[in-house]
């Protein structure tokens, strides 16, 4: 290659670079648009997770502060939910739309700590004689942001009202103080993380767990990659932990009290004994002694149990919740304690195992991108071996925390809403790391020169490209939700007709709000009882059906008379069920009052 011609690309590379930095505003404000027609039109996607995440947003908005200590739902989630529904004034018919616009202020923040994950990976890189790193911040910055808005298409989607995205926007951010520390050695960012990570764990209990590992991260890289002494690192770790436990510690503290013993969250325990430990989920009873598992169970306050066959429960006890068997189960099933085995781990491990695998093949774009530029010519150069000032080594921290989440996940329970902020920390982290190939001589052969000379401008144009067909999807799939709840007559991607039409049928049933109901059948009680919510009723009684379909389930049972007087008997005004499929005939006499709710799929029968 010529000199002149060598001069022309390095002008056009950083004509290139200064539009494409002037550009990133735009392409960010572009995003959110697309993104908040997701907020308008999103499909309806609500479950039980959901339903206690509503009703604990409810209970702070009355203050009710003992329905909010929860061991299974932490309250960072519902205080923005509380928040949204008093800003927008929403009622039980339109607060699904203000939760979708809460949903869309956490993407906005997720970009917010994007740009400022991809910036301290930027920040923490030190160059390296005869080598340069071929993405710059902008770059780095585009990609983050496009990943995020390919995630906010599947699995992080704005029509699931849940707090994964907001516990990934946290640990972002706690990652990105964390290297900015790590690069400075100023305090403010410890306490930055510190607070970060405070306020995830207050999302999710998960976060307690990593940031114990993201304070030993920062007291292990600055004393054995960087070389500092005890004095200056101790503060630093201790400023960390003294704002994470300013901002969890109150929380801690009332669910310990609560629980009566130290206690902060009971979600991974409990996952471990279900998923792993083989422990009944569902209304486990003291005398289930074969469903106890690996676990020792020694229940202080099951579910009541009004009929042993069918299995007929009363939550009566609690006092929170539409359906509080799922409203806090870790209250139900207070003093599981789950036990190591690992021949129960390692089934479990290479179960989570291939469903990372299958995680990936569903995520394909990052990995395709990063293919294509090491065949163009990148090299990925990550040398543990530090020099004096940790040069080249600040991709140690946020991969390996990366592999951490997955791994911690991998143990007990793997879906793609946990560990997408995993793969962003890998693989930002990756390409953070690719360099370009060294200086070509007059003797190298085109290809070397091609991967020197045109290997950035290739890189930012497929980064750009990437950016832009993620958000053109996004538009897209609008456009198309848009178009098919005009076709139908819903005022909203959050309206679902099923609920609505459940909810005005018992009304006109008789059924107010503050009335208690009966449920019988999964899909009823605990997949969806969005309907109880909207009808403003609680569900204190279940026939608990696991696994066949509802009608067959009640034609067949020999009993059915004496388990709907138990019902009837707690004072229920109406039992509810999803026949799904099967349709009631006025012809059968098992189900002569059964009535059909609104052309729904849901049947009920008056009992009070």
């Amino acid at each position: 290659m010529k000199l002149g011609e060598a001069q022309e690309d390095a002008l056009d590379a950083t004509r290139m670079h200064t539009l494409l930095r002037r550009f990133f505003p735009f392409y960010c404000a572009l995003a959110a648009l697309a993104t908040f027609g997701y907020a308008l039109y999103d499909n309806y996607q609500i479950d039980g997770d959901a339903v206690a995440y509503m009703d604990i947003a409810d209970n702070l908005r009355a203050h009710h502060w003992a329905g909010i200590v929860n061991g299974y739902w932490h309250p960072m989630y519902p205080a923005l939910l509380a928040l949204g529904h008093t800003l927008f004034r929403a009622s039980l018919t339109t607060e699904l739309q203000a939760y979708y616009f809460v949903n869309f202020g956490i993407f906005l923040l997720g970009i917010v700590a994007v740009v400022c994950f991809t910036d301290a990976l930027s920040g923490s890189r030190s160059e390296v004689r005869g080598s340069s790193y071929l993405l710059d911040r902008t770059m780095l910055r585009y990609l983050g942001v496009a990943l995020l808005v390919i995630a906010s298409q599947r699995e992080l989607s704005l029509g699931k009202i849940r707090p994964d995205a907001l516990l990934q926007a946290f640990l972002l951010l706690a990652m990105a103080a964390l290297l900015r520390q790590l690069a400075t050695g100023l305090l403010r960012y410890a306490a930055c993380m510190g607070v970060a990570l405070g306020c995830a764990y207050l999302t999710k209990s998960f976060a307690f767990v990593f940031a114990i590992l993201c304070i030993l991260a920062l007291l292990v890289f600055r004393r054995f990659w960087l070389g500092h002494g005890v004095k200056r690192i101790v503060p630093a770790g201790l400023v960390a932990f003294v704002c994470f436990a300013v901002v969890a510690g109150p929380y801690v503290a009332a669910l310990s009290m609560q629980r009566g013993r130290f206690d902060f969250g009971d979600s991974g325990a409990l996952n471990y004994a279900w998923y792993v430990g083989g422990t009944e989920k569902m209304h486990l009873q003291p005398t289930q002694t074969g469903q106890f598992g690996s676990s020792e169970v020694y229940l202080k306050h099951p579910e009541k149990e009004l009929l042993h066959a069918p299995l007929i429960l009363s939550y009566a006890e609690m006092p929170y919740g539409t359906y509080p068997d799922w409203f806090d189960t870790g209250y139900w099933n207070d003093q599981i304690k789950p036990h190591f085995r690992l021949r129960d781990d390692l089934p479990r491990f290479a179960r989570n195992c291939v469903l990372v695998l299958r995680y990936l093949f569903n995520h394909p774009d990052g990995l395709i991108l990063l293919t294509m530029l090491l065949v163009f010519g990148a090299r990925v150069s990550m040398r543990w071996r530090p020099d004096k000032t940790g040069g080249n080594t600040f991709w140690v921290v946020p991969l390996l925390l990366g592999v951490g989440i997955w791994g911690i996940y991998a143990l007990v329970n793997t879906e793609e809403r946990y560990v997408t902020v995993a793969y962003f920390s890998i693989l930002l982290t990756i390409f953070a790391a690719l360099r370009l190939p060294d200086a070509p001589s007059e003797t190298d052969s085109g290809d070397t020169r091609f991967a020197s000379g045109r290997l950035p401008f290739t890189a930012s144009a497929l980064i750009v490209l990437l950016a832009l067909l993620a958000t053109g999807e996004s538009l897209r799939t609008v456009f198309e939700d848009r178009r098919q709840l005009s076709i139908r007559g819903y005022p909203g991607g959050w309206y679902s007709p099923n609920m609505v039409h459940v909810a005005d049928s018992l009304q006109s049933l008789g059924v107010h709000a503050g009335d208690s109901v009966a449920c019988v059948g999964t899909m009823a009680c605990l997949n969806d009882p969005y309907w109880a919510r909207l009808t403003g009723v609680r569900i204190l009684t279940e026939i608990y059906d696991p696994e066949t379909p509802v009608y067959p389930f009640l034609a067949a049972l020999p009993n059915r008379d004496q388990a709907i007087g138990v019902v009837r008997g707690q004072g229920a005004k109406m039992l509810v069920a999803d026949f799904g499929n099967f349709r009631v005939s006025d012809s059968d006499p098992a189900f002569r009052n059964w009535q059909q709710l609104g052309g729904t799929t849901f049947y009920a029968v008056p009992l009070n």
